[in-house]
C-alpha cells in the first residue's frame, strides 16, 4: 500500500512503497536464506514510516548480512567487520536528523563487534541495529559463532561446540539499550512491525532477527523455528519490566519468544546529554570554522 510522505504545502505529494526502498544492486544471498525476509521488512517499514530514501544511512559490517546497504534505496555505508556501529554512532552524532539504521550478522555483531553493542547501548544513541542471527559464519562457510548451540557440529567445531551461546537479549537490557526485540525473518508482518517500532524509538534499538542460513546451518532451520516461535504479545508480557523481558529471554526450547522484551520510555539518550548539539542544527550542516585553504589541505592530507 502507498504512503505519502509529508511534505510542505504546495508541494507534490509523493507516495512511497516499499519498491521505493530497492536498492540499485539485487541480493546475491542463497535462494531460501531468511536475509530476504529482513530485507524485505526493512523496506516496508521504512515506506509505511513515510521515511524518505534521502533520510536515511544503512550502515553495516563484513559477512553475508552486511551486505544490505547495497540492496537498499538510501545512503549507505558497508564498513569494516564488527564496527558498523562505531562508524554509525559517529555519522548520527554528526547529522542526528538522518535515520540510522545499522545491519550485520550475529558474528559481526556479537563477535567481532560484541565490545561496541556493549558501549552503543549503554551510551543510549539513537540508532537501530537490526541483526540477521543465523547462529553460524555464513560466509566464510559453517564455522561456530557466538550465537551457535552447544554441542553444535561445524567446520571449525568437527566434535561439537563445547562452548556457551551468548545471548543478546539480555545482553542488551543489561548494557542500557531502551528497545529491545526479537523478530524471526519467517514472518514478514510482524517483522515490519517491530522494525517500526523500534526506528520510532528515541534510543537505541536492537532486533535480533532469527534468520536461517539454508546452506551452513542445518540445525536451526524454517522448519525448527516455526514450531517454536511464539509472540509475546499474545502472552500479555509488561515490556517495562526488564527482569520479566530477561526471563522470557531466557527461554530457548519448544518455545523461542518474539516480540517486544523490553522498552523504556522517555529515556535520555546520548544525543541529550551532548552539549554541543544544543543548537540543534546538525554538526553536518554547520560552518567548518576553517578557511577554504585549510579545509583543502586537510581533506587533501586524508586522500
Amino acid at each position: 500500500m502507498a504512503t505519502v510522505v509529508n511534505v510542505p504545502e504546495g508541494k507534490p505529494v509523493i507516495p512511497l512503497t516499499a519498491r521505493d526502498f530497492k536498492g540499485i544492486a539485487d541480493p546475491d544471498w542463497c535462494p531460501g536464506c531468511g536475509d530476504f525476509g529482513v530485507l524485505n521488512s526493512l523496506q516496508r517499514a521504512c515506506a509505511d514510516l513515510a521515511l524518505r530514501p534521502h533520510e536515511i544511512l544503512t550502515v553495516s559490517g563484513i559477512g553475508c548480512s552486511s551486505n544490505m546497504p547495497g540492496y537498499v534505496n538510501s545512503y549507505g555505508m558497508h564498513t569494516l567487520h564488527g564496527r558498523a556501529l562505531a562508524v554509525a554512532s559517529g555519522a548520527k552524532l554528526a547529522n542526528h536528523e538522518l535515520t540510522v539504521i545499522v545491519t550485520g550478522g550475529d558474528g559481526d555483531g556479537y563477535g567481532i563487534g560484541g565490545n561496541h553493542l556493549t558501549h552503543t547501548a549503554r551510551r543510549n544513541i539513537d540508532l537501530t541495529y537490526l541483526v540477521m542471527n543465523n547462529q553460524i559464519y555464513g560466509l566464510t562457510t559453517g564455522q561456530v559463532s557466538p550465537t551457535s548451540n552447544q554441542g553444535m557440529k561445524t567446520k571449525s567445531t568437527p566434535f561439537g561446540n563445547v562452548e556457551l551461546p551468548i545471548n543478546p537479549i539480555t545482553n542488551a537490557i543489561i548494557n542500557g539499550a531502551t528497545f529491545v526485540a526479537r523478530g524471526y525473518s519467517g514472518d514478514v508482518k510482524h517483522l515490519t512491525e517491530l522494525m517500526k517500532l523500534a526506528i520510532q524509538h528515541r534510543g537505541f534499538s536492537l532486533i535480533d532477527i532469527l534468520s536461517p542460513c539454508v546452506t551452513f546451518n542445518p540445525d536451526n532451520t524454517h522448519a525448527f523455528f516455526k514450531g517454536r516461535v511464539k509472540k509475546l504479545e499474545d502472552e500479555g508480557h509488561d515490556t517495562t519490566d526488564w527482569k520479566a523481558a530477561c526471563e522470557k529471554a531466557k527461554v530457548w526450547d519448544d518455545t523461542i519468544y518474539t516480540g517486544i522484551f523490553f522498552r523504556a520510555a522517555d529515556a535520555k539518550t546520548l544525543e541529550d546529554w551532548e552539549p554541543v548539539l544544543d543548537e540543534g542544527v546538525p554538526m553536518a550542516h554547520r560552518p567548518l570554522g576553517l578557511s577554504k585553504e585549510q579545509a583543502e589541505k586537510l581533506i587533501n592530507g586524508m586522500m
